[in-house]
Parts: C-alpha cells; structure tokens; sequence
C-alpha cells in the first residue's frame, strides 16, 4: 500500500520559476502540478463552501491516479466546533465527493482554543459514511486522554500527526489502519524549510512500511514544501515505501526567499 505525498494545497504564486516554470498560465496550475505529484491537501474548503461542480472540475483536470485530501470547513470546526454537525457533515461530504474516486481523507483541524469534548467528537464522527476517511487535528493539550483515544479508533478515524518546529505537537496515537502526517514549519535554512535529519526521524517514526500513509507539507513559502516532500519521498523509497510520484528534481537555486511574516492557520 502507497504512501501519498504531496502539499498542501498548489497556488502559492512564490512557486513561480520553481515548480511552475515560466509561460505556464496560473490556470493550468493544478494541471501541472498533478504531472510532479499524485496528491495534495485541499485548504480552500476550510476557508469557504466549494461546490460540487468544483469539485467534479478539479477531478476532470487531474489524472486517473490522482487523490485530494480535504479540509473541512470552519463553520464546522472553529465555528461550531463540532456542534450540531450533523447537516454541515453531509453538504460537504456530498461535495467532495464530486472528485469521484479522487477523493482522500478529510481533515477536521480544530481550533488551538478549542477544549476536549469527546462527546461531540464522536457525534461528528459518526455523522461521516462509511469508506470516508476522517484525520483529526486537535490543538488543544486537553484532547490528549484515553476517552478521545479510544473515540478516535471507534471510527477507524486517524489522528493527524503533526510537526511544527521540528517537534510533534501531538501523540504519535495509531488510531486507525492508516496515517495522516502534516508538516507546518520547519527551522533550517532558508526558512521554514526542514532539515533533512528532521525528515529521517519522522520516518523511523512511522515505523515499517505497510499500510496508507498520507505525508503533506503545509511550509509552503519559498517552495520549501515541493523540496520537502521530493526528499521525504526519496528517503522513504530507500526504506521501502511504495511512494506516489514527486518531481525528479528540485534544486536548491529554485528556492525563493520567504518572508517570516508569514502566517499560517497550521
């Protein structure tokens, strides 16, 4: 079983000269970016509703083997914050699934002021059909309990790893028969690239190859992400991963210089 790496997300126009040479129209964006990688994670469902008819476009512009995870949206997660999830949960999963078999994980982030609340997790958990994968991002040292655990494996659903700073900033739990791994902001140089030891420990984490893993990079400016992930790929290939398509090369000339004013809703 593959793991798929990618960005997340691909219209950072910082990537111009990188992974999007010269003459290539923003609209063809996507299109490019599906011929280097087989995956990415989709933020813009966070940010407002996408429909449909989106969805079906992104399917029809990227090839057979494609997969897009999805971010759920605010109203739900930062919002509501799970409550009353029910009607949001079926609008967004009718959506995506406009991508047919494209469609990857969805991604429920919750807001770094949110407190545990098992109960409405697992409501909301519930709300998603069966064969619709759910990784959950908590941000919130309170969420880190046995009770949020054990909701977590009654759905099969992943709690979404994550790095920031060269650090975890969850429990690496194995929740489910699969993985979700985000990394947000490393601290090599130029910044907010990860350095290449940082990469191989979270690897060794992961542990032996076998079972879906999905691996994106959130540490977009510069290209910081796209060099990343090729090396995160590469690395996991020598280790015996099956490894979705990255581009062949990414030279260090190609990264841009990135403002540390940055800021991300990682």
């Amino acid at each position: 079983m593959p793991m798929f790496v990618g960005t997340s997300g691909w219209q950072y126009d910082d990537w111009r000269g990188g992974l999007y040479p010269p003459g290539v129209a923003k609209k063809r964006w996507l299109e490019r970016y599906a011929e280097c990688f087989a995956t990415t994670e989709n933020n813009s469902a966070f940010y407002y509703p996408v429909g449909r008819k989106t969805f079906e476009g992104w399917r029809a512009r990227t090839p057979d083997d494609f997969v897009m995870a999805v971010k759920a949206g605010r109203e739900l997660t930062h919002k509501r914050r799970l409550k009353e999830p029910a009607e949001l949960v079926a609008g967004m999963v009718e959506a995506a699934r406009g991508l047919g078999d494209k469609l990857g994980p969805m991604l429920l982030q919750l807001p770094p002021s949110f407190r545990a609340d098992a109960g409405r997790l697992d409501e909301c958990l519930a709300c998603f059909p069966k064969g619709v994968r759910v990784a959950v991002e908590p941000r919130h040292e309170s969420w880190w309990s046995d009770r949020v655990r054990g909701v977590l494996e009654k759905h099969d659903a992943a709690l979404c790893w994550a790095d920031r700073q060269d650090k975890p900033v969850t429990p690496l739990w194995r929740t489910a028969g699969w993985g979700f791994l985000r990394f947000h902001e490393g601290t090599a140089e130029p910044w907010p690239i990860y350095d290449e030891g940082v990469l191989a420990t979270w690897l060794e984490a992961l542990g032996e190859p076998g079972g879906d893993v999905f691996v994106y990079f959130n540490n977009d400016p510069g290209g910081a992400a796209v060099r990343n992930a090729v090396q995160f790929a590469r690395r996991a290939e020598a280790a015996g991963w099956e490894v979705t398509r990255t581009p062949a090369e990414f030279p260090e000339e190609l990264l841009q210089p990135a403002s540390r004013e940055w800021n991300t809703p990682w």
